[in-house]
């Protein structure tokens, strides 16, 4: 594992499938391998019969593959280079899951690696794909979207409020010289926008927006909810971890109204203070439990008082 990545709310998210600890015969389903955090912890704890893998990343199915080499090929571990989507959408019918873990965003190693295009703080290519193989990149976005689009973007997206400046100074630019990297972008906002927030860099919701659109994610997440919760076993669960306000109104809501199951944690899990001083990349992220089924039944506090005063004398 990348000593730069620290997987985020690890032990949150083990203590999600408690319910699970004398189970022998669990089916369980990473959507988000990344550098395999989460999925080693829950491996360790619970050994599930069977579990899969997906990610965009070819690193990172290339680390699941010599990894867990021995487990895929006895059987117990089946890897697949898809998003989760694409993996829930054309997998067999039959196969269902006791345990889901969707971990959200990008990755410290994607953000680390100049070259994936992720960072305003580092020079490299403006690319964002989580998927190397995908066409769409966020240049082709910046160079080539009509000044309308570039707008709507970066307020839906970004929920930036007034992107209008920022997009004639794209638009003014580019006529001479394609934005190409990334440094070239984050100068420009930083030119036009100043910084407002201390700490904050402006080209940060400009850079998510991006992301967000190479990408399809709030897409991908609107639509594979509906299709894992049809995909549980009883009291299965799925675990969520967002990263932006976007991304978890649609897990909330998804979660709050579906009549497959229940929302486990009625207040939104979030990372202890220590581990925010330990990983500062934790501070935004938010973890949500899925359980297909009905759910419990409120004790009745009540109860016991109404027997005694209906008892009879």
């Amino acid at each position: 594992m990348s000593q730069l990545h620290k997987p985020v709310l690890l032990n949150e998210v083990v203590d999600s499938y408690s319910i699970f600890e004398e189970r022998t015969d669990l089916i369980y389903f990473d959507g988000t391998f990344g550098r395999g955090g989460h999925f080693r912890a829950i491996q360790q704890k619970f050994s599930p019969e069977l579990s899969y893998i997906t990610d965009q990343d070819l690193a990172a199915i290339a680390q699941a593959n010599t990894e867990w080499k021995n487990e895929i090929e006895s059987g117990k571990v089946r890897v697949f280079h898809q998003n989760f989507y694409e993996f829930t959408q054309h997998s067999d019918a039959s196969i269902q899951f006791d345990m889901v873990l969707l971990d959200l965003g990008v990755s410290s190693p994607q953000l680390d690696e100049a070259d994936r295009g992720f960072s305003f703080n580092k020079d490299g290519p403006l690319d964002m794909r989580m998927n190397q193989q995908d066409t769409l990149n966020a240049a082709e976005i910046v160079n080539t979207y009509e000044p309308e689009d570039l707008i709507q973007i970066f307020h839906k997206y970004g929920e930036i409020q007034n992107p209008a400046r920022v997009v004639r100074a794209i638009v003014n630019d580019r006529v001479e010289k394609p934005f190409t990297t990334t440094l070239q972008l984050a100068g420009l906002i930083e030119r036009v926008d100043g910084w407002k927030k201390k700490g904050f860099h402006p080209a940060t919701q400009y850079f998510m927006a991006l992301r967000l659109v190479v990408n399809r994610e709030l897409e991908v997440i609107e639509n594979v909810l509906p299709l894992l919760m049809q995909k549980m076993r009883d009291k299965g669960r799925i675990s969520v971890i967002t990263f932006h306000s976007l991304e978890d109104r649609i897990v909330k809501n998804i979660f709050k109204d579906s009549e497959e199951g229940f929302l486990v944690n009625k207040k939104v899990i979030v990372p202890t203070e220590e581990e925010c001083r330990m990983n500062v990349r934790a501070r935004s992220a938010k973890l949500r439990i899925f359980q297909k089924g009905k759910p419990p039944e409120k004790p009745d506090k009540f109860a016991l008082r109404r027997a005694q005063l209906n008892k009879p004398n």
